[in-house]
């Protein structure tokens, strides 16, 4: 059984007497770090942390988040934003993702069941965005892993159009981050990076794929983009010698317009395994996410 409780500013979530995730929807940090919705700690069924919060190089890292660092000239991101031929900037434009209310919140057998509503608002106080978002959860113990199936449908309040981008549409290279980032602890640094194609590293920063996997300290991470996003196969934003980082990247490095009134949706699963995997085990947590659709 999966149990979920309310804890009025996070959920958390266990199974067989261990915690596996607290999603915190009334986060607490400064503005600078663009407050926003997040999990961590999340751990493998096994009990093996796989998430790192606030890390001294980037603080507004956190666990896992959907983080957009470009939209228009505001960042949800958090920290300096990248300016073409200038650099990152420490600007008044870190915005806030504002939890408005669920409309479900659900725990039922192996499943958790959640749609939340959020404003996304700059950090001038306009509304830019709603947000409905769900995300569900499923045990696959004959894995030894969890899945996390996430969408975010984004709907334009802005009253105009609205362009999401990452540093590397306005001129810096390989960083096209923005989208559902995972950072992971720093003994997961110089862990193996695990593509269709095999075991690699850093470079495989802004390669195509249906998925992406990180093994390191004792556990998997794997990232599945999913087939109805609009620019599937999606273009990988990760770091493994730096930090230790992955996250799906729809605008790495071609921006995308929004009109006024109309919606952004996505979807993602995350799979967290306990163990070592390599590209066959990853590619299986990928199919098992494939053939388990939690957001039906």
């Amino acid at each position: 059984m999966v149990s979920l409780v309310d804890e009025q500013g996070a959920l958390s979530a266990g199974w067989r007497g261990g915690e596996l995730f607290r999603y915190v929807y009334r986060p607490g940090e400064s503005q600078l770090e663009a407050p926003r919705p997040y999990f961590h700690p999340v751990r493998t069924l096994g009990g093996v942390p796989v998430t790192a919060y606030r890390p001294a190089d980037h603080v507004w890292h956190k666990g896992i988040s959907w983080a957009l660092s470009t939209v228009d000239d505001e960042n949800f991101w958090g920290g300096p934003t990248y300016l073409r031929d200038r650099g990152y900037v420490q600007l008044d434009n870190d915005g806030t993702q504002r939890h408005t209310g669920f409309d479900r919140i659900d725990s039922s057998g192996d499943r958790i069941g959640v749609t939340e509503n959020l404003d996304w608002v700059t950090q001038a106080g306009e509304l830019m965005f709603t947000e409905r978002r769900r995300f569900s959860v499923r045990v696959h113990p004959d894995l030894g892993a969890w899945q996390l199936a996430y969408r975010s449908e984004m709907t334009n309040a802005s009253g105009g159009n609205v362009s999401f981008g990452s540093p590397t549409t306005r001129g810096r290279e390989a960083a096209g981050y923005g989208g559902l980032f995972w950072r992971g602890p720093d003994s997961f640094i110089g862990g193996a990076v695990v593509s269709p194609a095999g075991s690699g590293g850093d470079e495989l920063m802004g390669t195509r794929g249906p998925w992406l996997g990180f093994a390191g300290d004792g556990a998997t991470v794997v990232f599945r983009d999913h087939v109805t996003n609009y620019n599937h196969p999606t273009q990988w934003f990760v770091r493994t010698g730096e930090f230790a980082g992955i996250c799906p990247a729809p605008f790495y490095d071609t921006e995308h317009e929004v009109a006024a009134g109309e919606k952004l949706s996505l979807r993602y699963d995350v799979l967290i395994a306990d163990g070592l995997r390599a590209a066959d085990a990853c590619a299986r947590l990928a199919d098992r996410a494939a053939t388990s659709d939690l957001l039906t």
